[in-house]
């Protein structure tokens, strides 16, 4: 099969590699569709440097298969399209039998998708365990469905119940990640959302939902608001994200990178900052939203390139700037750039 394949910190292209075989319980998925995240970048610049296998963790596709073995229950998934948890938990450990998020995120025997002991989602095949899917309602489409998994990552915020009545909000970084955030956290009720970027035109596309301001404009502006969202996707931006908030207020970090970071760790201190690290979340709650707000996340497409041009999408998805490159494995021509390029200056 054809796969975006990560091994001793070198990427390839490879359309020779086995299908993977699902265990008892998992399903086999047929990829319509993968999205590259930011995640996967810095995989190949090293954040997981003992990773091998194909790469990728957002993606939308078809149960094909199930594990010999499996639960009868696990037919009903068949021919079902789906999403799906990216974190596979042991359900042995201590951790595991508190549930919950603590279950979902916080195995620490977990697998995760394209990151961590398990292969991804930038392949034509792909298995999940049946207890990780999410059926994908007729009223979403692939291209929006890909969109769950960092959507459920901008939903976490909302889960830990951090937000209150009247608060001023940060979001740094206009990247993938922070746009996504400004959509959830822009429609939540009684707080005021700002969205700190580099990028005009991409933060054009949420301004009926954000205030918007360019980065410079606020390089000497401290103690602003009472909880900041670093998205920057950078390792600068906690310290950034730090000056911004107010004493006492709360600094939420989104951003994993390879590159070694200068956690500000005095202006924690001196401002007595709560700092909550924040990953993977709820995927209904996501569908829930999609559905809720009739959203299609068409606009913060970049490209969609099929899967014989891999490389290409790999490399477009690598351009400073570019909104989401999506994979296409059920297709065999090639989409134009959905965004204006003047969204990418």
């Amino acid at each position: 099969m054809k796969c975006v394949f990560l091994s001793d910190g070198v990427v390839s292209f490879p359309s020779d590699v086995p299908p993977p075989v699902p265990a008892k319980d998992e399903a086999l998925i047929k990829v319509h569709r993968s999205g590259i995240c930011g995640t996967d970048i810095e995989m190949a610049c090293g954040y997981k440097d003992d990773f091998r296998g194909c790469l990728g963790h957002e993606f939308v596709g078809t149960v094909v298969g199930l594990g010999e073995d499996s639960d009868p229950s696990s037919h009903e998934w068949l021919d079902k399209r789906v999403v799906g948890e990216i974190n596979i938990p042991c359900d042995a450990c201590a951790t595991c039998q508190q549930g919950g998020v603590l279950r979902r995120n916080h195995c620490p025997q977990r697998k995760c998708l394209g990151i961590l002991n398990k292969s991804g989602a930038h392949a034509e095949y792909l298995c999940l365990p049946v207890q990780n899917l999410f059926k994908v309602p007729a009223a979403i489409t692939d291209p929006t469905a890909v969109f769950v998994e960092p959507l459920a990552a901008a939903c976490r915020i909302l889960e830990v119940a951090i937000l209150k009545e009247g608060d001023r909000v940060a979001i740094l970084g206009d990247g993938k990640l922070g746009l996504l955030t400004a959509e959830v956290l822009g429609r939540y009720p009684n707080v005021t959302v700002t969205l700190i970027g580099k990028h005009p035109a991409k933060m054009q596309l949420v301004q009926h939902l954000v205030h918007t301001t360019v980065a410079s404009d606020v390089a000497d502006v401290t103690d602003a608001f009472d909880v900041v969202v670093d998205a920057t996707g950078s390792s600068e931006g906690s310290t950034s994200a730090c000056k911004l908030t107010r004493p006492l207020g709360t600094v939420i970090l989104k951003t994993t990178c390879a590159s070694s970071s200068s956690f500000p760790a005095s202006l924690l201190v001196v401002k007595e900052l709560n700092v909550i690290g924040s990953r993977c979340g709820p995927f209904q709650a996501a569908i829930d939203f999609l559905l809720k707000h009739k959203l299609s996340m068409d606009k913060y497409i970049n490209a969609e390139i099929p899967a014989v041009r891999m490389s290409a999408a790999w490399e477009q998805a690598q351009i400073p700037g570019s909104l989401k490159v999506q994979i296409v494995f059920d297709a065999t021509e090639s989409t134009e750039p959905k965004v204006d390029s003047g969204v990418l200056a």
